[in-house]
């Protein structure tokens, strides 16, 4: 056998994968790289290493780095979303809750898209990343209202949810990091603040006075 068969044999045959499975890899990849470093700091070589692929085959399926890490984040939006539609049926914190379990399956589950999607400050929020991030904001909130059979918010009320959620999303990610609480005394511990913060503003507004009473 000749030098070059020998060397052929032994160098591993590349997989053959559909172009939507050689996508999800790629995204999965860069996910990975983006929920630990910031976008800048990754380098479309970083994800061609770790997902196995060349270069060259990155810039096939997205033409450049930005557009992998917009549609990287957005994929993890749309699977969050997807955990996120409303399972009606129960008592409004009782949905509250199931909700909150689900939310906490995709952080679970896909941790390194939940950080991805949500770690960084305002300087890595602007233009189509911002609205992805935002997106998924403005559907949890309107779960919530939902569950809580609410048709338009007070804006003590909206300050109140919105707040709330940022403490979800603040949980999810220190609980990644850490994971030394129990999963379910954390969503116990959020339902509870959630009760909390709207009891703080009955005192200051009527109609989640009433919201209150409804929910108790």
């Amino acid at each position: 056998m000749t030098p070059g068969r020998s060397a052929e044999k032994a160098r591993p045959a590349r997989r053959r994968l559909s172009v939507d499975r050689r996508r999800e890899e790629l995204m999965a990849a860069a996910l990975e790289l983006f929920s630990t470093r910031d976008a800048e700091d990754v380098s479309i070589d970083d994800v061609a290493a770790a997902a196995g692929a060349s270069r060259a085959l990155v810039y096939h399926y997205f033409g450049g780095k930005q557009e992998l890490y917009v549609a990287a984040l957005r994929s993890a939006a749309e699977q969050l979303e997807s955990r996120l539609r409303p399972h009606d049926g129960g008592r409004p914190l009782d949905e509250l809750a199931s909700g909150l379990t689900r939310y906490f399956d995709f952080v679970e589950e896909h941790a390194a898209g939940f950080a991805a999607l949500l770690r960084g400050g305002p300087a890595n929020r602007a233009g189509e990343v911002g609205e992805i991030v935002d997106g998924v904001r403005r559907r949890l909130f309107r779960l919530i209202q939902k569950q809580m059979r609410v048709e338009e918010p007070s804006p003590v009320l909206r300050t109140t949810l919105r707040s709330w959620i940022a403490s979800v999303e603040t949980a999810g990610l220190d609980w990644l990091e850490h994971r030394d609480v129990e999963r379910a005394t954390l969503e116990k511990m959020l339902i509870d603040h959630m009760v909390a913060l709207l009891g703080v503003a009955a005192s200051y507004d009527g109609d989640v006075a009433r919201l209150l009473e409804r929910l108790a």
